[in-house]
């Protein structure tokens, strides 16, 4: 018998600095207004689903959102883990691309700003994921994270496809964890933003 474990990830709601377009990386930065009707939303479609754990980033953005939702699945524990964070964004955190361009010029990619380095964020990363599948295999495991991480992670899991889009606020992503091949189900959702109340 083959145990599948389902992880859905869902990105937290927005920020101001969402809004702003600043780079928020490992910077805590918590959700604004309209991120919390965000995650009240996705937390009402989260509901009517069987989720047996729910595990999030430890930054404030992620957190609040992932409350939110455990406060609708009556019993389901909530489980902070710092390697589900943001991948650091080291000098542009707070910044916006004007101010970048305006501070270290347009090339300022080709400069050291130290970032998390690719093989640290896939080491946490997987780490993570691979203790989530062994603590809850066959289960339905919720993961509130940041939308470079889940892009990053989503690209190490599923690699039949490759995932350049960024990812929504709120939006929900399902993927079915194999022994052999894992497979994406749902990729960047936010039915539940288009709702009119």
């Amino acid at each position: 018998m083959v145990n599948l474990t389902i992880i859905g990830f869902v990105r937290h709601g927005v920020t101001a600095w969402n809004k702003e377009g600043r780079a928020q990386g490992s910077s805590d930065v918590p959700l604004d207004e309209e991120g919390i009707e965000m995650a009240e939303r996705v937390a009402d479609r989260l509901s009517t689903g069987e989720w047996d754990v729910i595990y999030t980033s430890h930054l404030l953005r992620a957190k609040k959102t992932a409350e939110i939702i455990a406060a609708k699945i009556p019993g389901v524990e909530l489980v902070e883990d710092a390697r589900l964070r943001e991948i650091g964004g080291g000098l542009v955190e707070g910044t916006t691309e004007a101010e970048r361009i305006e501070k270290w010029g347009v090339d300022w990619r080709q400069l050291d700003m130290g970032f998390e380095s690719q093989e640290s964020i896939i080491s946490r990363g997987l780490e993570s994921i691979d203790e989530i599948k062994k603590k809850h295999p066959g289960k339905n495991v919720l993961v509130v994270s940041h939308g470079s991480f889940i892009k990053r992670m989503l690209n190490e899991l599923v690699t039949e496809t490759v995932y350049e889009e960024n990812l929504d606020n709120t939006s929900v992503t399902i993927v079915e964890l194999n022994d052999e091949e894992n497979h994406c189900h749902l990729f960047n959702c936010t039915a539940h933003l288009q709702q009119v109340l």
